[in-house]
């Protein structure tokens, strides 16, 4: 079995003191090759065993409890945390140089399983160490290759190649590794249940229309395939492409708007793939994806928004079930912060993968100002200003300083975010029961909104109550950055800040 060993460089960079490091791909005696990787970490940051087990071999090893560089460091933010009584200490904050390494030990990771992948399909009789050097340089520098290989890469690799090109959010690109995902099992389970295709492929150049159509009522029935050929699913899992191995394998069910937006996914990666050259096929010219069904948003009151902001969480968490705190699996202080997260959002009307980058820099003369990432392709996300309400100001002060990364707040995870305020409304009472659309079934339930309400109830507040205050939508659109071509938002585009502070104070 061939298998990739990390070394490191004797050389020590003078400026950085980083030292590169080395790849061995070897299997046996069969062959054993050398390359440099071009990733460059401190040496005091690489261990030839990274468990005590020593089962897993040379690695950069980031220890998951570190908190801060230094222990007067740590003791100085751990004091400021006490003091603002709101952040729970135990919470993971990277320094830029723990962060520098834990994305390089993530860069390693794919580097290895794109050696693995290129092996799978090389010519075995060339096994060089020219080879490897041009496998790893096609890693670093896929734009050096582009030209000659794309119409030959697998499925996988275009949507890595995708995300790369249109440097898409995390929020956004998770979603294209589920398609690739979907797709590798899709290509094994036409493989083992039709004779006739026992070689195909879900190629760029031979897809059909046909394939397509099949594929989409694979997408509406997966669930129920996987429940009646387990066996067969466990595998296709396990043969998933080395890029794709330590993802989610979970096949779960899907409504239709899910599967909608997966294969409109797919289609802008035919769109891309035609725009690059890479083909010229074009499967889904006369293909009717159909419309993604959604409700009416829900959204709190302005009354309820401000409930939630004074309330005193602390004093009602020791009042709360024993249960209800377990589940919780977060202290009260955490809770707090996410609560003061949640009001601030409330106030800017982003969407939760914008809020966690923003810095004291995007604030100037009391103006949130910020670029969204894209949210439609091929259309560029204008620019957002929302002149920052006393309120929010005054939480931007309360948390200044306090994250090490240097951001407006400290945060968790999003799904633990939506947790948080799924607690906070069961805490502040805030249950009315709302109607919504069955995402899989596509009829409207009745759920209590404390059940339901995530990161992004706290946008569609900025957006629900500032239009139930104004007629213009232009003015929203300014805030809360519609892209380009929106039809709400296409007719203005120089807005005053004064006048974008007269709606503010509107929904203050």
């Amino acid at each position: 079995m061939a298998q990739v060993e990390l070394r490191i460089s004797s050389k020590i960079q003078k400026v950085t003191g980083r030292s590169e490091i080395m790849i061995r791909f070897f299997q046996g005696n069969t062959f054993d090759l050398y390359a440099k990787s071009e990733v460059f970490v401190s040496p005091e940051y690489f261990e030839y065993y990274i468990n005590r087990e020593k089962t897993e071999k040379a690695g950069v090893k980031i220890p998951g409890n570190i908190i801060t560089a230094s222990v007067e460091k740590a003791e100085k933010h751990r004091y400021a945390l006490r003091k603002s009584g709101t952040i729970v200490f135990k919470q993971r904050l990277e320094t830029p140089e723990f962060k520098f390494h834990r994305e390089q030990a993530e860069r390693l990771e794919r580097l290895k399983n794109h050696i693995l992948d290129c092996y799978g399909t090389a010519d075995k009789s060339n096994m060089t160490s020219d080879w490897l050097k041009e496998v790893v340089d096609m890693f670093n520098h896929p734009e050096k290759y582009a030209a000659k290989s794309e119409t030959s890469k697998s499925f996988p690799e275009l949507v890595e190649l995708y995300i790369n090109r249109r440097q898409l959010a995390p929020s956004h690109y998770k979603d294209f590794y589920v398609l690739a995902r979907t797709i590798a099992r899709y290509e094994g389970f036409v493989r083992a249940t039709e004779p006739a295709k026992k070689t195909f492929t879900f190629s760029i150049d031979t897809v059909t229309r046909n394939d397509i159509e099949n594929l989409a009522d694979y997408l509406r029935h997966e669930k129920a395939l996987s429940d009646q050929y387990p066996n067969l699913f466990a595998k296709l899992i396990e043969d998933y492409p080395a890029s794709l191995k330590k993802r989610r394998n979970k096949v779960e069910s899907r409504g239709e708007n899910t599967v909608i937006k997966m294969l409109s996914r797919l289609k802008s990666i035919f769109r891309f793939s035609v725009e690059e050259g890479f083909t010229t096929n074009r499967p889904f010219d006369g293909f009717k994806i159909g419309t993604a069904i959604v409700g009416t948003p829900i959204y709190i009151t302005i009354e309820e928004r401000n409930k939630i902001a004074d309330f005193d969480l602390e004093k009602k968490w020791p009042e709360m079930d024993e249960q209800f705190r377990k589940d919780c699996r977060m202290p009260i202080q955490t809770i707090i912060t996410c609560r003061d997260v949640f009001i601030f959002q409330c106030f800017i009307g982003c969407r939760v993968g914008d809020l966690i980058k923003l810095t004291p820099q995007h604030i100037e003369n009391g103006v949130l100002t910020y670029t969204p990432h894209k949210t439609k392709e091929g259309k560029e996300a204008m620019q957002a200003r929302v002149p920052l309400h006393p309120k929010a100001q005054e939480l931007v002060k309360k948390y200044a300083g306090l994250d090490e990364e240097g951001r407006l707040f400290p945060f968790i995870t999003p799904q633990k975010y939506n947790d948080a305020i799924k607690a906070i409304f069961t805490m502040v009472g805030i249950t009315r029961n709302v109607e919504v659309r069955n995402p899989q079934t596509r009829e409207y339930e009745i759920h209590p909104i404390n059940e339901i309400a995530s990161s992004h109830l706290a946008r569609r507040t900025f957006i629900g109550n500032a239009y139930f205050k104004v007629t213009d939508p232009n003015l929203i659109g300014k805030m809360s950055g519609h892209v380009e071509g929106s039809k709400a938002f296409k007719r203005y585009r120089n807005i005053e800040d004064e006048t974008l502070k007269n709606v503010i104070d509107l929904i203050g």
